[in-house]
């Protein structure tokens, strides 16, 4: 089931934004994300969220800030089993237009993005870590 996030949403979705973040990430120092946790966590509170829960459990979750994407990150256990797919689809409904950026090491969410209709509008070094990535653009 997906819903609207709520506060009580923040702790559990924290814990998978680091851990994904963690994962697909492996080139980015581990550092980057743990100093970069509360100021996340404060932009939480702020954006909207749509999460992915079944039987209770919060297995994924969107996060927007208007019509960017800040991304779509699915518990480690349950990649792989459509809740990406099920998440991006649902906002599609609610967005008329949607942006994001993804890095380019990144190849699972670049490919799933572009198999998503999203078109690459262009490349950017990201400040912080001197990442190449992709600003990705979809509209109905």
């Amino acid at each position: 089931m997906i819903r609207k996030g709520e506060q009580r949403d923040i702790s559990p979705i924290m814990e998978i934004w680091l851990n994904t973040n963690l994962e697909a990430h492996d080139f980015i120092r581990t550092e980057y994300w743990q100093n970069n946790y509360k100021m996340v966590e404060s932009m939480m509170y702020g954006a909207e969220l749509y999460i992915y829960e079944r039987e209770g459990n919060i297995c994924g979750f969107a996060g927007f800030i208007e019509d960017y994407l800040a991304g779509i990150f699915v518990g480690n256990m349950y990649q792989g089993t459509g809740i990406g797919k099920a998440l991006l689809d649902y906002v599609k409904k609610q967005k008329t237009e949607i942006f994001l950026h993804v890095y380019e090491k990144n190849k699972g969410a670049v490919r799933f993005y572009l198999r998503e209709d999203f078109v690459k509008k262009r490349e950017q070094v990201e400040k912080e870590n001197q990442e190449i990535e992709y600003e990705m653009w979809w509209h109905r």
